[in-house]
């Protein structure tokens, strides 16, 4: 890993000359698991959002790209926009129903 100092901001001087910095794994090196074994919660939700409605999809675990791919599947089998942000895909509308079918369709483990 190259020696980036955005990746050690809370660090802390040291005066130890071995002192070698050890980063944090990273969402590169983080694994996206297979859909049999994903557990993704389907929610609705109305606070903040001015009284609309949004159906919330969280729970995925894996990189950031497979969870943007995901969300522009879902956000086009729906016909409506969205967001991923946060490792949750933001749905605009009541979908819930819909999403379920699509995510069970897709071997997702959904609750």
């Amino acid at each position: 890993m190259k020696n980036d100092w955005k990746n050690r901001l809370g660090m802390v001087f040291s005066t130890n000359p071995d002192f070698n910095y050890e980063y944090e794994n990273t969402e590169e090196e983080m694994k996206t698991l297979e859909p049999q074994k994903q557990n993704l919660k389907v929610l609705l939700d109305k606070k903040a959002r001015k009284g609309k409605t949004v159906t919330i999809i969280e729970g995925f675990i894996g990189k950031e790209d497979d969870l943007k791919e995901l969300g522009k599947v879902l956000k086009t089998k729906c016909g409506v926009g969205g967001t991923v942000k946060d490792s949750k895909i933001i749905i605009q509308g009541d979908f819930k129903e819909k999403i379920s079918t699509i995510l069970n369709e897709k071997n997702y483990k959904v609750k």
